[in-house]
């Protein structure tokens, strides 16, 4: 479902506020649509169970048994949690990409991508630093 990035959010703060709960990378992708570079996020290669979260309101995007190792240095996954997040279509970079937000704060957290594995062919290539990994308790 394509969302306008007017839209306001169940959480809403303002710049200064999200500048004073996030660390500044955080807030540079998360609020500013960057990007972090490819393979410097631990949670790439982490592959325990548990549920990947959104880093700027708690709420759950993924889970571990959706990722998949695509080789682009960044996390992966081929479907979120339903009703996790939503998209629009983002014309930056001259090209047209479809960016992926969580549905509860619209922090940006990466792109979905029209070549992932079975069984949805996505693969929502995420920011490693818009998400936090929290493990299975045993």
């Amino acid at each position: 479902m394509a969302t306008s990035k007017e839209e306001s959010f169940e959480i809403s703060k303002t710049e200064e506020e999200w500048r004073s709960t996030l660390a500044p990378e955080q807030f540079s992708v998360l609020r500013k649509h960057g990007t972090e570079r490819a393979g410097t996020s631990p949670l790439d290669k982490n592959y325990a169970d548990g549920t990947y979260v959104c880093a700027g309101c708690g709420l759950p995007l993924f889970t571990s048994n959706t990722k998949f190792n695509s080789g682009t240095g960044w996390p992966s996954f081929y479907v979120p949690i339903e009703g996790a997040v939503e998209t629009t279509i983002d014309q930056s970079l001259f090209m047209k990409r479809t960016e992926v937000h969580c549905q509860r704060c619209g922090g940006h957290l990466g792109h979905v991508f029209e070549d992932g594995p079975p069984p949805t062919g996505e693969r929502y290539c995420m920011n490693g630093v818009a998400l936090q990994f929290i493990p299975t308790e045993p």
